[in-house]
């Protein structure tokens, strides 16, 4: 059995509403809501506000069952769905180990259109974009901008016995454990 799991507050200590006697500080990622009736993030019964916590896995079907085959999720507001793409690429499409996915150099899109890349990013890729007209930043501590994921990967889909890997993010404090 896999589980993926991101725990978010959304904004610094959430709403800053702690539940008595627990520690448990309440989430307000009801802030992604709008009151404008056009937006399609308004507020109305039964719905849920746009965000971007996106706890992931790979599957294949074998057996005439969907397994999984790697539980992942990469926090960072925006950057989720960006660094998702990002690592199970690098993996599904290059065959990068998962460590060496999540150490990877990575790029984001911002809300403007520019890019950002990280400091360590290949200069000819780099060079190459901007080439072909996008404007770009280089961040050289990507500590907040770049998110951070976690990966636990089945290493052989035909042998349970063989185990698993882990990999976990260097940009920000992350565990990715198995039990």
């Amino acid at each position: 059995m896999m589980v993926s799991f991101i725990q978010s507050n959304y904004m610094g200590f959430g709403s800053g509403l702690v539940v008595p006697g627990t520690g448990i500080a309440l989430q307000n990622r009801g802030h992604g809501f709008s009151m404008d009736p056009a937006s399609p993030n308004v507020v109305a019964g039964g719905k849920r506000p746009f965000h971007t916590i996106i706890p992931a896995f790979v599957t294949e079907e074998a057996d005439g069952r969907t397994q999984a085959v790697m539980s992942f999720g990469v926090m960072g507001g925006d950057m989720q769905p960006q660094g998702h793409l990002q690592t199970v690429v690098r993996m599904l499409g290059y065959g990068q180990q998962p460590q060496a996915a999540c150490d990877a150099p990575r790029w984001k899109v911002n809300r403007d259109f520019t890019l950002d890349v990280e400091a360590t990013m290949n200069r000819a890729t780099v060079d190459a974009l901007a080439a072909r007209g996008h404007t770009i930043k280089s961040i050289d501590d990507p500590y907040m901008d770049f998110g951070s994921g976690q990966f636990i990967w089945r290493l052989d889909r035909d042998d349970r016995e063989r185990g698993y890997v882990a990999a976990s993010d260097s940009r920000r404090d992350g565990l990715a454990a198995g039990f």
